[in-house]
């Protein structure tokens, strides 16, 4: 597969949103997480899916590098975890977009990757052993449930931002 230039460079955007975004992560998780998950769907839609997790799978990197999160830092192996469940949102999108044409396709692609994202959060911390995680139930809550908030919320925000978004893209192609 072969990305082009376009597609590096709207990555290469959306990841420096992402990024000045996550300087707001100390403020409000409910400010930084939609931009991110908004972001990482119009990356898979309008750049591709290879993109969408490329970005994917830097977002979680350089939030604990700007944030120093302390649940990152305690739990390292929570990274990959919101890597994947990232990776979730964009397949889901990306692929349910494709498969079922028009906005209802945008919107069940956006609403089952914000499900599934969350219960894999969900599931993932109930897994870790309780030694790991001295205060499990507001891990689980802060792992699935904001996940789940912050994914639909981002999803409206992809969703308001693409359908403009969409039309240009066709007019330049």
């Amino acid at each position: 597969m072969k990305i082009t230039t376009k597609q590096i460079t709207t990555t290469a955007v959306l990841l420096a949103i992402c990024i000045v975004s996550q300087f707001f992560k100390n403020t409000s998780v409910y400010i930084t997480g939609p931009i991110i998950n908004a972001c990482l769907i119009i990356a898979a839609l309008g750049a591709g899916m290879a993109c969408g997790i490329i970005l994917s799978v830097i977002t979680p990197v350089t939030s604990f590098l700007i944030t120093g999160s302390p649940i990152m830092s305690a739990i390292p192996a929570i990274i990959p975890c919101v890597m994947i469940g990232n990776i979730i949102l964009v397949v889901a999108v990306s692929l349910i977009a494709k498969k079922i044409k028009g906005n209802a396709g945008l919107i069940a692609g956006m609403a089952a990757g914000s499900i599934v994202k969350a219960l894999f959060m969900g599931v993932v911390i109930a897994l870790l052993p309780e030694a790991m995680v001295p205060k499990m139930a507001v891990f689980q809550t802060t792992f699935s449930v904001t996940q789940l908030i912050t994914a639909v919320i981002g999803s409206v925000l992809a969703f308001i931002i693409w359908i403009p978004l969409k039309k240009v893209i066709a007019e330049q192609n």
